[in-house]
């Protein structure tokens, strides 16, 4: 039996799924309005194992969210992972923040384009467009938003903590939010069990989280 846990952080989202053999068995998560990430992840964790009358001993593989998005979110979850694994001695596994909340929405929305945006403040998110297989038709960006951003992907369904700000100057195009669908660690479990079973892991030494942006912090005068 092989068991994986799967931890999400790339929003304020704190998400930790456990899954067996690539079935679901569980999640533990938040959706405040405000980042909790280093208060809930390692109570999450060990929550959802407890209710599954698990140890850490008994995880085959860990899988996070590799980004993009938030910056202090995907430290921390990487961080915990990486932990987790050099202590544990198993493998460490990465998956797309976008690929993921796309999962999600795949099950809901069979047919349609997916787009998934992440907020990066102000008009801008990032993004990537996956056609109804899950194939990538726009690689991930970093993209300033607009009335006519990605047009050339319409009908599509939108959703992520980026999409609210997005409902108004989108009124009247092919395109539908779905306010509903979040970041989840739920979303990686298909994609996780598949690189655990190509053995495709990470070196738990050296790998880091996928920014796409630099992060600036502001300079005291």
């Amino acid at each position: 039996m092989n068991y994986i846990l799967h931890i999400e952080t790339s929003t304020k989202v704190c998400s930790v799924a456990l899954s067996s053999n690539g079935e679901y068995v569980g999640v533990k998560e938040s959706n405040e309005d405000a980042y909790s990430h280093g208060e809930n992840l390692t109570e999450f964790i060990s929550d959802i194992l407890n209710e599954a009358q698990l140890t850490l001993n008994d995880l085959s593989a860990i899988s996070v969210v590799s980004g993009p998005g938030s910056y202090t979110g995907l430290r921390i979850g990487v961080s915990t992972a990486k932990g987790l694994c050099y202590a544990l001695g198993i493998p460490l596994i990465a998956v797309d923040a976008l690929y993921s909340l796309a999962q999600i929405a795949q099950n809901k929305y069979p047919g349609y384009n997916l787009c998934p945006v992440i907020d990066a403040r102000r008009m801008e998110v990032f993004n990537a467009i996956y056609a109804p297989s899950l194939k990538i038709l726009k690689e991930i960006s970093a993209d300033v938003i607009d009335e006519n951003s990605y047009q050339d992907f319409e009908p599509f369904i939108y959703f992520g903590d980026g999409a609210k700000k997005l409902e108004d100057i989108w009124q009247g195009r092919s395109c539908e939010i779905d306010t509903t669908i979040h970041a989840s660690a739920k979303g990686q479990i298909p994609a996780a069990t598949l690189k655990f079973n190509n053995k495709e892991f990470e070196d738990v030494a050296y790998f880091e989280p996928f920014y796409l942006k630099d992060f600036f912090t502001p300079q005291k005068a």
